[in-house]
């Protein structure tokens, strides 16, 4: 199978991987959690070129991630903005922080730390059971497939 038919198979992660499977995409989204929202911008921040980068936010807008919003008519100038979809990424990024912070920081530590608004907590999510609450590990879940074996 061509990465390019990923989408096609019926795997939610892979087909959510033919979305933001890009290491540049993920830092575009990184960004646009952060606020950022211009090209130049989003250029400045992520490091791709500007025709990766061009080409990265494109992709993002096709696919629905990004909605792509005029803000000057003299010139034509646009922004990115995270749509209901891009947003429902957050988890996402969130879960790659923090594995992140925990297995890939420096001696300096993580470079980043996530405050709740309300109350000035430092948080980390964690996953728990929407029905008895406890916190989930891995090793206690089971998956029903619902469809056969995906193969590739």
């Amino acid at each position: 199978m061509r990465w390019s038919e990923i989408g096609g198979v019926p795997c939610s992660v892979a087909r959510a991987l033919s979305v933001v499977g890009d290491r540049w995409v993920m830092l575009v989204l990184r960004e646009a959690f952060l606020g950022t929202r211009r090209f130049e911008d989003f250029h400045e921040r992520v490091g791709a070129s500007r025709r990766v980068l061009a080409e990265r936010l494109a992709g993002l807008v096709e696919d629905g991630v990004l909605a792509r919003v005029r803000y000057s008519e003299r010139p034509d100038r646009f922004e990115y903005r995270l749509t209901d979809k891009g947003r429902d990424l957050h988890t996402v990024l969130t879960a790659l922080r923090v594995w992140g912070d925990r297995w890939m920081a420096d001696d300096q530590g993580p470079p980043v730390t996530v405050v709740h608004r309300t109350c000035g907590a430092a948080m980390d999510p964690v996953m728990v059971c929407p029905d008895c609450r406890d916190e989930i590990d891995p090793r206690d879940l089971t998956a029903v497939v619902h469809r056969g074996p995906v193969r590739g």
